[in-house]
């Protein structure tokens, strides 16, 4: 159940022909009363001998109390209280004692036979919500004391939903992006949109400053993305802030409606995103000795930059579980600008699935932790190789280095979400959570095809070889052998052993190396795990040869692959926790 305090108003009669009236789009059916200040109030939805304006005195009366001067101009509560789809329809009388609930709790009319309140009515237009208006003058003259209503309204939503067996919302934090409006909602349904235009231009906005380092790049992307940008200026001629509208988004007067950044989120206001890049360069060592890693060369390369992404990935896993909260929180934000990056870049087939996964894991970059920014830089230097690397083909070993990082990126979700959960930061685990089922999907639509080509390959190898890498995976991991053999992608895995064996590794310390990482259990596939970890750490092609198809993909035998940042950071990657 979602309770939202819309901006004061000035005309009670404005609200209340909108509240009675047929909607944008006639959508207002049997308007009505459900409750009222006195439960008197005469009700112009159902009483054909009641007006608007009988409604209109009854409510504005307690400003007769106070002199013309004295009298509040923006007099006009306004809440909506919204069910959610999944609910059942609730009863008037139901609605009724859910009105009563939010005055009461926001401060409006606590309800008491001794309590001068504010007047109000709740009135119905639809199943799944009602609207209350309210008159910001008590009946004693005073002003009633609705400070920080909106939090207010949520935590009794949450009792409400508690007591009406009414789906849970997961409690808030105040760093929630602002939802789209009802009008939006509507205006885009009219359009045909899938999303309204403040989500389109929040993923827009947070595409083009994914991995951006410096304000020109992040303007260019957005100019490159078709949007129209208003930049503002100080006196000085410093740059103070944007706005973004999208081309075809006009208000009646034909002109387009721009949308502050930071109204689109808290995090994509100038100043917030300036921080990523203005705080890169500076060694944050309050956490750790190891300083910020240099300006990483550029990658051009779509292959390569996916093998860095996995790799930074990698790093980004050891400091959530072990880093301090400052630090770990700005992994997670950049990892929000991976999935940026990765969805702008994806190949068809997972496009869809990837955008789905930034969309929903944007929410878990932001709470009330305060994002040390520097050691992110990994992520951030990722994110920019991954959008200068322009888009990776589905196949060859530009399909199969997206299945690996995307599987890495599997990992950052679980970790972020349980990282959250572990702080109470409830929407964050839950947003979090949710990308990581958008991930699997993508993952399984990109690993189908380079892992089906490597089991092919382990097929067709010959038995003494077979027997080999069988003997190796019982001796490396005894515990677990007989349930990877049994698994689809077993012989995916012998095929790598042989090619790291080939490579001049020691395939039985590459397998022990790569089950230490991180807790092999509960993962879907544990040979499919652990191929991507060797083909990885072993700097193996992440494509079988034969499935090399490209010229490019052809010469991925001889792109160097990032090697661990520092020794350190590898004998720490023992320790990371849990896989999805």
């Amino acid at each position: 159940m979602i309770p939202r305090i819309h901006k004061q108003g000035s005309s009670t009669r404005g609200l209340l022909n909108y509240l009675y009236g047929k909607g944008t789009r006639e959508e207002h059916v049997d308007p009505h009363l459900v409750a009222s200040f006195d439960d008197m109030a005469p009700d112009p939805g159902r009483d054909p001998s009641a007006t608007k304006e009988d409604l209109q005195r009854l409510l504005d009366q307690p400003l007769h109390l106070l002199d013309t001067d004295q009298r509040p101009d923006q007099h006009v509560w306004h809440c909506s209280v919204r069910a959610a789809r999944t609910d059942r329809i609730l009863s008037d009388e139901e609605w009724g004692d859910i009105a009563r609930r939010i005055v009461a709790a926001t401060g409006i009319d606590s309800g008491g036979p001794d309590d001068a309140g504010c007047r109000w009515a709740a009135v119905r237009h639809a199943d799944d919500h009602i609207h209350v208006i309210a008159t910001l003058v008590r009946e004693d003259g005073r002003r009633p004391d609705h400070h920080r209503s909106g939090q207010r309204a949520q935590a009794e939503a949450r009792l409400i939903e508690a007591d009406y067996d009414l789906y849970r919302v997961a409690p808030g934090d105040g760093t929630a992006a602002m939802r789209p409006t009802s009008a939006e909602r509507h205006k885009a349904e009219r359009q045909g949109r899938e999303r309204t235009v403040r989500e389109e231009l929040r993923e827009t906005v947070r595409g083009a400053s994914a991995g951006a380092a410096s304000t020109d790049e992040f303007f260019d992307r957005l100019a490159a993305d078709g949007l129209l940008i208003r930049k503002r200026i100080a006196p000085s001629g410093d740059l103070l802030g944007y706005k973004v509208a999208l081309p075809g988004d006009r208000n009646k007067d034909n002109e387009p409606v721009f949308y502050a950044g930071s109204t689109l989120a808290p995090d994509l206001s100038l100043p917030r995103i300036r921080e990523r890049w203005s705080l890169q360069a500076e060694a944050d060592t309050e956490g750790g000795s190891e300083p910020v890693q240099p300006a990483l060369p550029q990658v051009t390369h779509p292959a390569f930059a996916r093998r860095r992404a996995a790799a930074a990935s990698w790093q980004a896993l050891l400091i959530i579980d072990h880093g301090d909260d400052g630090m770990a929180a700005a992994q997670i934000a950049a990892a929000s600008e991976v999935l940026d990056a990765l969805a702008k870049t994806s190949a068809a087939h997972t496009r869809a699935q990837l955008r789905e996964a930034a969309f929903v894991f944007e929410r878990a970059g932001r709470s009330h932790v305060r994002a040390v920014r520097g050691h992110d830089h990994a992520l951030r230097q990722a994110a920019h190789d991954l959008v200068h690397s322009g888009s990776a083909l589905g196949r060859g070993e530009d399909g199969a280095t997206t299945a690996m990082v995307i599987d890495m990126a599997v990992f950052l979700a679980i970790a972020a979400a349980n990282w959250h959960a572990k702080r109470h930061h409830s929407q964050q685990a839950a947003a979090a959570q949710q990308a990581a089922e958008h991930l699997r999907a993508a993952y399984q639509a990109a690993s189908a095809q380079p892992i089906a080509a490597l089991r092919q390959r382990g097929q067709r190898m010959a038995p003494r070889i077979r027997e080999r890498q069988a003997d190796l995976l019982h001796q490396a991991l005894p515990e677990l052998a007989e349930r990877i053999q049994a698994e689809p992608g077993w012989p995916a895995l012998a095929a790598t052993l042989a090619d790291a064996r080939q490579a001049g590794h020691d395939p039985a310390a590459l397998l022990t190396d790569a089950a230490l990482r991180r807790e092999l259990g509960s993962a879907d596939s544990i040979s499919d795990v652990l191929v991507w970890r060797l083909r990885r750490s072993a700097h193996l092609p992440a494509a079988a040869p034969e499935n090399l198809q490209t010229t490019g993909a052809r010469n991925d035998r001889h792109i160097p692959t990032p090697a661990p940042a520092t020794p350190s950071a590898a004998r720490a990657s023992n320790h990371s926790s849990r896989r999805h």
